[in-house]
Formats: structure tokens, C-alpha cells, sequence
């Protein structure tokens, strides 16, 4: 059973939609004796990242999703700001985040590596669609051939340790778009709005 938190945020039904299509089952989880079934967990996000972290603390779902993370090992997928949040903080905001891994969230910067020159500033959000390149091997990436993904975002996740990265996007700067900790995972770009790659991805958590 993939579990999708409800936390007011994020495209759930898009989720759901995919699920179901692939006849793989999937609930919406608004409440924590929703959630307490869940042996997949997806934790979706949009928006800036003290008001998804508000609206999450708010939600009376994070002692149970900690609890199952945390202590019961539910492998978990985090999605844009689903992953930062995931994080230990963020430039974005003064809230701390879930903690689950040891990263911090940064700015993109507007200048390119080529040149500082105004005219070649990038565009903020990072919208559209990007290559994304693994770093190694994952069953969260298999069966996944030259991937390209949706994203939009302006900030992105620093993994403390390097080997946590699953992929890079490079724009302006190489960044990880995707990450894993033991069952702890996150994507910076929205596989639900990803076609043929994201659909792929997202059968592949609920497989793991």
C-alpha cells in the first residue's frame, strides 16, 4: 500500500490517479489512523517551505510520520518540497525541518558558471523540463533510459554526505535531483507531471 499524506499541499490526486491506473493500491492519508496503514509512504509538497512545514505540524499527522519513518523504517519518498523538508533547514525559511536526513536546503544561485554577467543570468523558478543523470545504481531509477523530468523550484537540497546522491540536473549549477538515505528518499523534480519517466519512478517506490 502506497500512502499519500495529506497535509493539505501537493497534486495527491494526480498521485492517486497514477496508482490507480497501474493498479497498484493507494490511499490518501488525512489523518494519522489513515497513515498507520501505510507500508509506502509519499510525502508531496509545493509552496514555500515554512508554510509546508507549518501546514505538516499542523496537520496532526508528523508525530505519526516521524514514528514510521523514523523508528519503523517506511521507506518514504519526498517530492519537491516534500524532500527539503525532509532536510534539516532551509534558506527559505526560519522553521526547522523534518530532520529525517543530515542536509541542508540552499538558493539557486542567477548566475551562470560561464559568465557573471547580467545578460546571462538564469531565469528563477528552475521551470521546465531537465535531464536528470545517475550517480549510481538504484532501484528507485531502474528501468529509467535518458530521463528527463518536470521541475520548478528556486531552492535545492545539499546532502551532507555525497553519497547520498542518486542524481544530478545541472542549471546554472550540478545539484542533487535526486537522494536516498537507507529508505529515506527524495526528488527535486515532480514525477507526476513527468510522462513515461515519472510514471516508471513511481511504480518502481511502490516496488521497492
Amino acid at each position: 500500500m502506497v500512502t499519500l499524506v495529506d497535509y493539505g499541499l501537493g497534486n495527491i490526486h494526480a498521485f492517486h490517479h497514477i496508482y490507480t491506473r497501474l493498479n497498484l493500491p493507494v490511499e490518501i492519508a488525512s489523518n494519522p489512523e489513515q497513515l498507520l496503514r501505510a507500508e509506502k509512504i509519499i510525502l508531496p509538497g509545493v509552496g514555500a517551505f515554512d508554510w509546508a512545514m507549518t501546514r505538516l505540524n499542523e496537520s496532526g499527522l508528523r508525530e505519526t510520520l516521524d514514528d514510521l519513518v523514523l523508528r519503523q523504517k517506511v521507506p518514504v519518498l519526498g517530492i519537491c518540497v516534500g524532500m527539503q523538508m525532509m532536510a534539516n533547514s532551509s534558506d527559505e525559511g526560519s522553521l526547522p525541518g523534518l530532520g529525517w536526513v543530515d542536509a541542508v536546503v540552499k538558493k539557486l544561485s542567477m548566475k551562470t558558471e560561464a559568465s557573471q554577467q547580467e545578460s546571462n543570468q538564469l531565469a528563477l523558478p528552475h521551470m521546465g523540463w531537465n535531464d536528470v543523470v545517475s550517480n549510481r545504481e538504484s532501484a528507485l531509477l531502474s528501468g529509467i533510459t535518458a530521463p528527463r523530468f518536470y521541475f520548478l523550484h528556486s531552492y535545492y537540497f545539499v546532502p551532507g554526505q555525497t553519497s547520498q546522491t542518486l542524481a544530478t540536473t545541472h542549471y546554472g549549477v550540478e545539484f542533487t535531483s535526486a537522494a536516498a538515505n537507507e529508505h529515506i528518499y527524495g526528488v527535486q523534480f515532480h514525477p507526476e507531471k513527468s510522462h513515461s519517466w515519472g510514471i516508471q519512478l513511481l511504480k518502481n517506490f511502490a516496488e521497492l
